[in-house]
């Protein structure tokens, strides 16, 4: 998740599913009905040149959901609903799972999500928002440099004393401690 940043998933999946509503329900003069979209599904080469057959299928797939008026006609208004619970409650871990390759995201990014979901959903409402996935970039970049860090230092700091023909500049931190001690009790 190096280059990855978390706007890029969400509005990967707003314009891929909007984008998918709009060319599919302008197909269908009588709009977008469960009927069309399993038509429009069907028509192989309308779905791999003009839109992602995954955004298509989440629609197929929870048509019934979204259509809240339960007139049998999916709108412009409800998907656009849609996109708004998406963008401020976040998405669900089958919603990542189902939509999130075809948002632009690597796979190995989706991987991590999925495998981190419970870790990057820090308010434990079953969504990962935005900011809780940027929240969990951020935590592991932090987490990772502070390992380099200590690594680095573990690597720079020598825990034997220097060799007894080497320079008077030659120390190690146990000689620097030994060195201080004496300076004090001197100056007592």
């Amino acid at each position: 998740m190096s280059t990855f940043s978390a706007s890029s998933l969400f509005a990967g999946i707003n314009a891929g599913v909007t984008n998918s509503y709009a060319i599919l329900s302008n197909m269908y003069s009588g709009g977008l009905t469960q009927k069309n979209l399993s038509q429009a599904m069907s028509n192989t080469s309308i779905l791999t040149s003009t839109y992602g057959s995954t955004f298509a299928s989440y629609l197929s797939q929870n048509f019934g959901t979204l259509d809240k008026n339960n007139d049998g006609t999916l709108s412009a208004n409800e998907v656009q609903k849609l996109m708004t619970q998406m963008s401020t409650r976040g998405l669900t871990r089958d919603q990542v799972t189902s939509l999130g390759g075809m948002s632009g995201i690597s796979a190995d990014t989706q991987a991590t999500i999925i495998d981190h979901f419970n870790d990057i959903d820090s308010n434990h409402d079953g969504y990962v928002s935005s900011a809780e996935v940027q929240g969990y970039i951020l935590q592991s970049k932090l987490e990772n440099q502070k390992v380099k860090d200590q690594q680095k230092m573990i690597n720079r700091t020598s825990l034997f004393y220097g060799d007894d023909n080497a320079s008077d500049n030659a120390s190690s931190l146990l000689s620097y401690k030994w060195i201080q001690d004496d300076t004090n009790s001197s100056s007592s």
